[in-house]
């Protein structure tokens, strides 16, 4: 075997090293170093760390390869997504250090670390994925340290619950998408991404095969009517896991579900976009009404989440180079707009253990500068000028409008009106509402600030920094 076949999977060694790096720390660490010693703040930095200079020595994208046989597969426009993951995750850490520092865990903080590097780990191989086979072993390595992760807050009821959800819906999930899977190697007689379409044809086999996969994958992306499983594991994982849930491994099933259905079921495009079209409507409507009725804010920006999940579906119906530039862009914007919001959940469910709308009445008073922020965070989630949502929206947009989906675009832009609706509900409880028992006055940790600098940075300057977006167009062809 040839073994400098794995120089080429320069991002996976990187990753790797990190995340050893990090078990090797959590292995040696004394056990009483997670109460307030000096090794347990070393241990919640080198995380973040080692992590930014992960991303850091991988901006830069190489040049197309292929190993293992065409297995590993391996385009610049893979670091472009890579390095958004691995911002994300970076900004992750950074709201979960306050967390990994409380006095009542029951757990090694390395474990955190451990399990969240696999899933990123597996999204990794699924995005350079040549093979169905590298492509399941991606998706597996993704998922199923995601159900430790759920369920990390072990002995708090809603954890374990929201641990046990996803870990049925995820092997039940896995099982309909594997089944797709064999009856494609069945009708084709390969699994290799390059030669599959040489042998689609869209005949009922394949056709059912399709339909399997895209359900495996529908649950994964929470869409409708796949989604029932969302809005309770949201509510009941830790907040900065529920973060993680909602943008990193959205993005990627995103990304990959993209570069399957243009590389393998191409001579079916006819099929695979009238089931988009209405799973797409299905998404943005349906969670769209029930995030109305929402209390829970967590609840709440998890039907917020299945309904960006349907704009994102806008750049995959097309099939185009166009809607791949919208969809890598929207995903870096819905990234850090999300995780905006999600590191004020964060950081306000540690001080005040407070989740409810009602709960963030008066917010603007003790705390103006959490109030701010997300305000901007909803207000690019929104789609409002001049933040970067409205750009990304428009851009996703306009990939759907010029493949011919104006319907579908018009029905997208009536279900931004009902989104920013209760986008408001939340600003207005925060900056109108009047209450009686306000979240007291409190200061970030310097992490967190970091945190949501990053994330206010991307809410403001991607929006205005055209570049972004013309760098990922021109590696939009190659995928």
């Amino acid at each position: 075997m040839d073994y400098s076949q794995f120089l080429n999977m320069r991002e996976e060694l990187s990753l790797i090293a990190v995340l050893l790096l990090l078990f090797l720390a959590d292995l040696f660490m004394s056990p009483d170093a997670h109460k307030n010693s000096g090794k347990a703040r070393l241990n919640t930095m080198l995380p973040v760390i080692l992590m930014a200079i992960h991303t850091a020595i991988n901006l830069i994208p190489g040049t197309a390869t292929d190993a293992f046989g065409g297995m590993y597969h391996y385009v610049p426009m893979h670091t472009v997504v890579k390095s958004i993951l691995n911002v994300g995750t970076l900004i992750v850490f950074l709201m979960a250090h306050e967390w990994m520092k409380r006095e009542d865990t029951s757990f090694k903080q390395g474990e955190f670390y451990v399990l969240t590097l696999s899933t990123l780990f597996g999204m990794y191989l699924m995005i350079s994925a040549g093979h169905f086979l590298m492509f399941f072993i991606g998706l597996e390595t993704a998922s199923i340290p995601m159900a430790a992760l759920i369920a990390f807050d072990k002995y708090r009821h809603n954890s374990a619950e929201a641990g046990a959800k996803y870990i049925l819906t995820a092997l039940f999930s896995s099982a309909l998408l594997l089944f797709g899977l064999s009856m494609i190697y069945g009708s084709a007689g390969t699994l290799y991404f390059d030669d599959l379409p040489a042998h689609i044809d869209g005949n009922p086999l394949q056709i059912m095969a399709f339909i399997f996969f895209f359900t495996g994958m529908a649950f994964k992306l929470s869409l409708v009517p796949f989604h029932l499983w969302t809005a309770d594991v949201y509510e009941g994982a830790p907040s900065t896991v529920t973060a993680y849930l909602s943008v990193i491994s959205k993005g990627s099933a995103a990304f990959v579900l993209l570069a399957v259905l243009i590389k393998v079921f191409a001579p079916m495009i006819n099929d695979w976009q009238e089931v988009l079209y209405w799973v797409t409507i299905a998404s943005i409507t349906i969670a769209n009404i029930f995030a109305v009725r929402q209390q829970n804010l967590k609840r709440l920006m998890a039907f917020s989440s299945i309904s960006q999940a349907g704009y994102i579906m806008l750049g995959v119906i097309g099939g185009t180079a166009q809607g791949m530039t919208a969809l890598v862009y929207y995903v870096l914007v819905y990234a850090a707009a999300n995780l905006g919001v999600f590191a004020v959940i964060t950081i306000v469910a540690l001080r005040s253990q407070k989740f409810t709308l009602e709960d963030y009445a008066g917010l603007y008073k003790t705390n103006p500068k959490i109030a701010l922020l997300m305000t901007l965070s909803l207000f690019s989630l929104a789609g409002i000028p001049p933040f970067a949502g409205f750009f990304s929206k428009f851009f996703i947009f306009m990939a759907a409008f010029d493949a011919g989906f104006h319907l579908l675009v018009f029905i997208a832009l009536v279900n931004t009106v009902i989104s920013l609706y209760y986008y408001l509900l939340i600003v207005k409880a925060m900056y109108i509402t009047p209450s009686d028992n306000p979240i007291p006055t409190f200061r970030s940790d310097r992490c967190t600030k970091w945190g949501l600098a990053l994330c206010t940075l991307g809410i403001i300057g991607l929006g205005i920094a055209s570049i972004v977006y013309q760098s990922i167009d021109k590696l939009s062809f190659g995928i």
